[in-house]
């Protein structure tokens, strides 16, 4: 057997490699359905034709579940931007060009975008009443959209490698719907962890997708509630400034 390594511990799971094999070992109290869902929309992904870690399988694992996909050679673009700072504008290029080649795909038996936000939003018991209906009457008036939206595009699950073709991993929150708003969640991450690098990625993304810049921030109240979601104390106060937004516009 090969050597175990973890790459990753969370409460709820453990991510481990075990020589070509990457595998994510989710707790017994994890629902098994998310776990075979994750394993649906990577494999749907996968036959959509991006380029992604091959499904495995799912299988029983202490208690719990576990979900295997092949492992992937080549450094994240995360890693890639840290040990090379002065190529930062390069990477958001590149970043920001694999992002749309995704966004170009289409995956119809995908949940929708705006389904997954109207969930996330009616269960937010932090914001109050008026502002939930200001934030669904956003989403209502998007257009609606079916292309493939990764829903955590950021450059640590890029994987760039030596021949400077990509992978893209983590697809247990892809939709099918709106490109603004994948982008928007995007802009959202590097504000929370990369604030230096958040305008830079929205300019380039707008310039290159040829999408104005307002569009994408009628998204911002949206993803910031959907983020909201997942109570971590250090990001709220962003969030509700995000969020806040919605009432004045």
């Amino acid at each position: 057997m090969a050597n175990r390594e973890i790459l990753e511990e969370k409460s709820y799971k453990t991510v481990y490699r075990e020589g070509n094999v990457i595998v994510k070992e989710f707790t017994a109290s994890h629902p098994k359905a998310d776990v075979f869902n994750e394993a649906y929309i990577h494999a749907c992904v996968e036959e959509a034709g991006v380029p992604v870690p091959k499904v495995l399988g799912v299988a029983p694992a202490n208690g719990g579940w576990a979900l295997s996909m092949e492992y992937v050679e080549g450094k994240t673009l995360d890693t890639l931007l840290k040990e090379n700072p002065d190529k930062a504008e390069e990477y958001l290029e590149k970043l920001v060009d694999i992002q749309l080649e995704v966004g170009s795909h289409r995956t119809p038996r995908l949940r929708n975008t705006r389904y997954k936000m109207e969930e996330a939003i009616n269960t937010l018991t932090e914001i109050d009443a008026s502002t939930r209906y200001e934030l669904l009457q956003r989403i209502h008036g998007m257009k609606r959209h079916t292309k493939l939206c990764h829903g955590d595009f950021v450059p640590s699950n890029v994987i760039i490698r030596e021949d400077g073709s990509y992978c893209v991993l983590d697809w247990s929150h892809a939709t099918s719907g709106n490109a603004g708003a994948d982008a928007a969640i995007t802009y959202l991450r590097f504000s929370l962890e990369q604030p230096e690098l958040a305008d830079k990625y929205l300019h380039l993304f707008c310039k290159k997708a040829d999408m104005a810049i307002q569009y994408i921030q009628t998204w911002m109240p949206v993803v910031a509630a959907a983020q909201l979601t997942k109570h971590k104390e250090s990001e709220r106060e962003l969030l509700e400034k995000w969020i806040s937004v919605a009432e004045y516009m």
